[in-house]
């Protein structure tokens, strides 16, 4: 676990809440605005923003900002950076270790320096 990563109770009180499982769910088949996340999950804009909010503190969803073909303008979609949890046991202490997905900009950035 590095220094960034949350603690093991948040992740946990994150992952409690159905709302934020489909949310994770949702967002991992296309990246999705939280209006669209609010017809999907069936819940309140207030609710989806407030676990959006919390998602994006435990770095496990990136908001980015698309063209919005049906109107011209810009919105903001949320997508997983998010690839696995995995909690170990060993000898009485529990370990966890979350692994990211990496971004493109990110893969751009590391190419760029191995060059």
């Amino acid at each position: 676990m590095s220094e960034d990563d949350p603690e093991i109770e948040t992740v946990a009180g994150l992952l409690e809440d159905q709302t934020v499982r489909e949310i994770l769910t949702e967002t991992s088949r296309e990246p999705m605005s939280a209006t669209a996340l609010k017809e999907r999950c069936e819940a309140s804009g207030p609710t989806i923003y407030r676990r959006l909010e919390g998602l994006q503190e435990a770095d496990f969803v990136v908001e980015q900002t698309r063209p919005d073909p049906d109107g011209g303008h810009h919105r903001q979609v949320y997508e997983p950076n998010l690839d696995r949890i995995t909690i170990g046991l060993e000898e009485g202490s529990l370990s966890m270790q979350i692994t990211r997905r990496e971004r493109m900009a990110d893969r751009f950035t590391r190419l760029v320096e191995e060059m």
